[in-house]
């Protein structure tokens, strides 16, 4: 897959050089990150400004694009050893995704299990992510009432996140997971139905609800500094 953009490419070098297929530039760049590129001992290819746009897709590449192999998902048997999953059902955004990716991340939670989409776009997951996807063990499983049923059976306790749940402080179990629902929808009934909690987010102001992405953060923040409720 081809990602672009000086930072994601400096990232993927430090981080991940491995990874890496192919370098294009399509214009000159400073010497010190030449030098960095040059470093990964990857062919450094030149291209014009209009294959570049379109190996882009007519993104910002700044001159800068990288062919690197896609990620590899962990194993969901993995997922049940681990302490603190974040499930998206359903979440189809690539900027929502990226951004719950990054903020798990950066706040330590373990996998992220992503159900209910045709396909996972990597390339801009990465992106949205500022890079932090290289780093994020991630799972894909089709069906999110698997995941609820496999974890359970694991031991996690099951928190969903919806605009009905309850303002009560809750206990925040040691293996837990926290099930965010789509960016129309939320989490169906079905899938709340096999949580232990439902969290919500007080407002002080009328609005109807947050962007998922905003949401989750917020909710990771408090489950891991224990702020529920």
């Amino acid at each position: 897959m081809v990602v672009y953009g000086k930072q994601v490419a400096r990232l993927i070098v430090l981080k991940s050089p491995h990874s890496i297929q192919n370098i294009y530039l399509a214009k000159e760049i400073d010497k010190s990150f030449f030098a960095l590129l040059k470093s990964v001992n990857k062919p450094i290819i030149r291209l014009d400004a209009k294959k570049a746009q379109a190996l882009a897709k007519g993104g910002n590449h700044q001159g800068c694009l990288l062919e690197i192999n896609p990620l590899e998902p962990v194993d969901f048997t993995l997922i049940k050893t681990m302490n603190f999953i974040v499930v998206l059902c359903g979440v189809s955004d690539v900027g929502n995704i990226g951004s719950i990716i990054r903020v798990s991340y950066a706040l330590g939670v373990d996998c992220i299990v992503i159900c209910s989409i045709k396909s996972l776009k990597q390339e801009g997951v990465l992106r949205a992510s500022s890079g932090a996807f290289l780093q994020m063990p991630f799972c894909v499983v089709h069906n999110p009432l698997d995941v609820a049923n496999e974890l359970k059976q694991a031991g996690f306790t099951l928190y969903g996140a919806d605009m009905q749940g309850s303002n009560e402080v809750v206990n925040v179990a040691h293996k837990k997971a926290l099930f965010l629902g789509s960016e129309n929808q939320g989490l169906s009934k079905r899938i709340i139905a096999k949580m232990d909690f439902i969290l919500t987010i007080s407002m002080e102001r009328e609005f109807d609800s947050l962007n998922v992405g905003t949401a989750g953060a917020i909710l990771i923040d408090r489950m891991i500094n224990g702020r529920i409720g």
